[in-house]
């Protein structure tokens, strides 16, 4: 571990919360770049699962569920006597009341989304749009605008959302040097909006394809997945959203808008695990994914809204489209025919059971003078196991992000609330990418209505390919 860089020093405690398949999988990496006293750390977990790999490490390992009654005196006994650092890698954890907390205790903190108290996803007697993730977002920017500069919270840093925010600033600075702009780069949001505008750029696509693969396939009756089940399943039973743009030409029928907050995004009136989108990726081509409802969707089409005299003259579209491996397609596509009854038997294929195949993320910058430019990570699993244990490509993907936005906070320990996009991309890329395999970056001349309409009439805009009433599929 001596010949491992470190990226930075924490002398306080670390309170770590949940030890699921990131937690496990960021613990090497926290202890490979991070300078600071095994002693201090300590896991909270609700299961003993993960026990025997922080026993392993020396890891102080408790056996905990926070809960709304119980967080502040639990946490508060880790934190009271000198301020640490609070990664929160867990579900069904309020975030907010989270942040809160370290604020009050001095505490610096990061998580990989925004969480709800149990039941903030789904409780059917909360109108759709307030359980929203465009609703949690707005939740978070409220508490950033009331607490001001202070103790760092680095906010959804995980790999979507979190680093995809930083490959779309490297990509956009990519297209318009191609297009010959000659960019500088911005160091404001109202630059980084202009530079998008002047691109021509309609849309961002974070475009995802899982082909990790396990000798044993899934059975009736079970849910398989490369990374948490809780958390896909109640990613994919909350409402579609997508950040959206200023060249769309009307709401999709099921498409409603929110009547409160910054306005960047709109929901739809369906399940996002029921919602597929059409999209495109170097090594697979064209495929369709799941609209899955992510913040960085929303973050993204927010943060490059360029104004003008105050009013909104130019904003991308921006959604997740997410084709997950094989298993988990299936999958998906039993649980809706249980009428979203979730299966009782859930397997995470984790580095040991998985064959072959990898995790090809980035993001498809669209409809700017060149079509179409995708940038990201293709990590295999082969090379996963090289770089660190504990983990499979889709997790790695993530802890790389976790490992950079704790170091970012660590340098910058006063920032306040900030999400990934306020973020310098450059100095977290330098960070995470060691972790994230061959970065490829690549053109296409493909779009959403290549070689449709040619067997049957379809019901597309020819004018503007990149409508999103050409990327959703019906």
């Amino acid at each position: 571990m001596n010949n491992w860089p470190k990226h930075a020093d924490f002398h306080g405690p670390i309170v770590m919360i949940g030890f699921g398949s990131i937690g496990r999988g960021f613990l090497p990496l926290l202890l490979r770049h991070i300078g600071f006293d095994t002693s201090r750390l300590t896991i909270l977990c609700p299961d003993e699962s993960g026990k025997p790999i922080a026993e392993e490490h020396g890891i102080r390992f408790e056996t905990v569920a926070l809960t709304e009654e119980n967080y502040r005196e639990i946490l508060g006994g880790y934190l009271k006597a000198e301020p640490g650092f609070v990664i929160n890698l867990s579900v069904e954890v309020s975030s907010i009341s989270l942040m809160e907390l370290c604020r009050d205790l001095g505490a610096l903190y990061i998580d990989t989304c925004i969480e709800p108290w149990p039941g903030g996803y789904t409780d059917a007697s909360v109108p759709t749009s307030e359980r929203s993730n465009y609703a949690l977002r707005e939740q978070s920017l409220a508490l950033s605008r009331r607490l001001g500069k202070g103790p760092t919270a680095v906010v959804a840093h995980g790999a979507n959302p979190g680093l995809v925010s930083h490959f779309v600033k490297h990509a956009l600075m990519t297209v318009a040097a191609d297009l010959g702009l000659a960019p500088v780069k911005p160091t404001s949001r109202e630059g980084w909006a202009k530079l998008a505008a002047d691109t021509g750029l309609k849309g961002i696509h974070i475009a995802e394809r899982d082909t990790q693969k396990c000798t044993t396939q899934k059975v009736r009756g079970e849910f398989v997945n490369t990374w948490s089940i809780d958390g896909f399943i109640s990613e994919g039973l909350q409402p579609a959203e997508l950040g959206w743009g200023t060249h769309e030409k009307a709401l999709p029928p099921e498409g409603r808008s929110h009547p409160f907050g910054s306005g960047a995004a709109i929901y739809l009136d369906r399940h996002a695990a029921s919602t597929r989108v059409r999209t495109w990726t170097p090594d697979e081509g064209p495929f369709i994914g799941f609209l899955i409802t992510h913040n960085e969707a929303i973050s993204i089409s927010d943060f490059f809204t360029h104004r003008e005299g105050g009013e909104v003259v130019y904003r991308p579209t921006c959604h997740y489209a997410y084709h997950p491996c094989d298993d988990a397609v299936l999958s998906v596509h039993e649980l809706q025919g249980k009428n979203w009854d979730a299966q009782k038997i859930w397997r995470l294929l984790d580095e040991n059971c998985i064959s072959s195949g990898m995790d090809e993320l980035g993001v498809l910058l669209y409809g700017h003078g060149r079509n179409a430019y995708w940038y990201g990570s293709q990590l295999s699993i082969e090379e996963t196991r090289r770089l660190a244990p504990y983990q499979n490509a889709t997790g790695l993907q993530v802890t790389a992000a976790v490992l950079a936005g704790m170091v970012w906070a660590i340098r910058h320990p006063q920032a306040g609330v900030v999400e990934a996009d306020q973020l310098d991309h450059d100095e977290i890329l330098e960070i995470a990418l060691p972790y994230l395999g061959p970065m490829v970056g690549a053109y296409t001349d493909w779009t959403p209505i290549t070689g449709r309409g040619e067997l049957f009439p379809e019901d597309i805009d020819r004018d503007d390919p990149w409508q999103f009433r050409n990327v959703i599929v019906r």
